[in-house]
């Protein structure tokens, strides 16, 4: 047996500062809680649980530090506590799970929770096929370690996406959240792994200047970029959508006659958790481009036809299109997002209204302005896009799209 040295914890910092000796010890939470963290000769730090059912004290090996933060072994401690209340034993509980895949997992987590939560469940199965289930889908998921963990989450983050990364770390939290009500797991091995290792959001401030929206488009539109793609990239800039809104656009939402694109869902409100639905309002250029996309994908439901008929275009074809047209310039990265901040840098320093530009963003406004200014802008936004879209296409000078400049002629005429 450890020996106890009276000595307590309650910070991290303390628990690091912990020192091996010749035997092996142990310190205890200054909750007083019955946890407790034994430090051994080797100077391996492991967290275990000590509690009293039916008259007998048992023991809980919880996990190793730090592997597992104090944070984590302190949610584990006080999910066990309610075991032994309803006089069940955290040891014996955990031997009791039976094993599954977690890719098996997955799918009732997707059924159970994903599914109920959120409308569009889209971007959550892409990111279960995608980034986690080629990592540990085979893994068994009470055998899943921090390392594993670790793994999926880095893999992401070594290919140049940290927010993505820390997008996965949050779904793989929130999955291993649930398996541990449900008792399928011991402990939550994400809780070891904190956000700020991952990602620290810093605000992207990238937007292309006037000579860069001519060098980039007049290149992309004169390359051997899929059209579709072409003409897409160029919506992005011209309505101001989000690339998802863009991909998973649909003819029966848009109205030529009346000049309008709904899109019933788009990106869930952060403080709501809800879609909010979104109008825009269509210039003739964005129109035109509408109509010739329309002779391409025929009968196809989606605007952007993906591989299998019935299907969209996947999440990465506009992101590959405008690499691809940005590797024939000299133009410094940027992202096909950073185009919806183009367009509103350009539009606040042409002096539009600000409130009709976060509109067209479908930002959602705080504080005051956010609960009193219902108003949805509809003629300062219809004109703004007019305005905008013959600003952009007197930027871009391409032959192939001289048909839009012919019309304005002919209204000039």
């Amino acid at each position: 047996m450890p020996i106890s040295n009276g000595l307590f914890f309650s910070t991290d910092r303390e628990i690091q500062n912990l020192k091996p000796q010749e035997k092996r010890y142990s310190v205890k939470d200054k909750l007083n809680n019955g946890l407790f963290i034994e430090v051994w000769d080797s100077g391996t730090k492991s967290w275990h649980y000590r509690y009293s059912l039916n008259g007998k004290q048992e023991r809980l090996v919880i996990g190793r530090y730090p592997d597992l933060s104090l944070k984590a072994a302190r949610q584990i401690r006080d999910e066990s506590a309610s075991l032994v209340a309803k006089g069940i034993s955290p040891k014996q509980n955990k031997n009791k799970v039976t094993s599954v895949l977690f890719s098996d997992y997955g799918e009732r987590y997707l059924n159970e929770v994903i599914k109920k939560e959120r409308k569009n469940p889209y971007n959550m199965i892409l990111c279960l096929n995608n980034d986690i289930y080629p990592m540990i889908g085979n893994i068994a998921l009470d055998q899943i370690n921090v390392d594993d963990v670790r793994r999926v989450v880095w893999r992401k983050k070594d290919q140049g996406y940290d927010a993505a990364a820390n997008q996965v770390r949050g779904l793989l939290k929130r999955m291993f959240d649930y398996a541990m009500t449900l008792g399928l797991v011991p402990f939550n091995p994400v809780l070891s792994i904190p956000t700020r290792h991952i990602y620290k959001a810093v605000p992207r401030e990238r937007y292309l200047k006037t000579d860069e929206i001519r060098k980039f488009y007049t290149t992309l539109l004169n390359s051997r970029i899929y059209r579709p793609r072409k003409l897409g990239l160029l919506l992005s800039l011209l309505t101001l959508v989000r690339k998802s809104e863009l991909l998973r656009a649909k003819w029966e939402h848009i109205d030529f006659e009346q000049r309008l694109w709904l899109i019933p869902e788009t990106k869930a409100d952060s403080a709501t958790g809800h879609s909010r639905e979104m109008v825009v309002y269509m210039s003739d250029q964005v129109i035109e481009i509408f109509k010739e996309l329309k002779t391409i994908a025929g009968d196809e439901p989606y605007v952007f036809v993906g591989r299998k008929s019935g299907t969209h275009i996947s999440h990465n074809a506009f992101n590959t299109a405008q690499k691809s047209a940005l590797s024939l310039t000299n133009i410094p990265d940027f992202t096909v997002h950073d185009l919806r901040r183009t367009a509103s840098t350009h539009l606040n320093e042409q002096g539009f209204n600000s409130d009709a530009i976060e509109t067209c963003l479908n930002h959602t406004m705080r504080g005051v302005r956010g609960v009193y200014n219902k108003a949805k802008y509809e003629k300062e936004r219809t004109e703004m896009m007019r305005k905008w879209s013959d600003y952009i296409f007197s930027v871009i000078h391409e032959p192939n799209l001289i048909f839009f400049n012919e019309a304005r002629s002919n209204k000039v005429g």
